[in-house]
């Protein structure tokens, strides 16, 4: 029972983006691991996709 519940919360954070900074964390060590340019922190990355969300016009009409 407990091995559904821990699927069902993995796949939960995964549709709601929480765990963004732990997936960006993985694919920045197995594609961009190098020591002159380490991971952005957590709020640094927040920040960025804030930006990258809310970047140009948002308007319904």
């Amino acid at each position: 029972m407990l091995k559904h519940l821990k699927v069902f919360w993995r796949g939960v954070r995964q549709l709601s983006g929480d765990d963004a900074y732990e997936r960006y964390l993985r694919h920045y060590a197995r594609h961009h691991a190098d020591a002159e340019n380490p991971p952005l922190s957590k709020a640094e990355f927040f920040k960025q996709w804030q930006d990258g969300q809310w970047q140009g016009v948002k308007r319904c009409c």
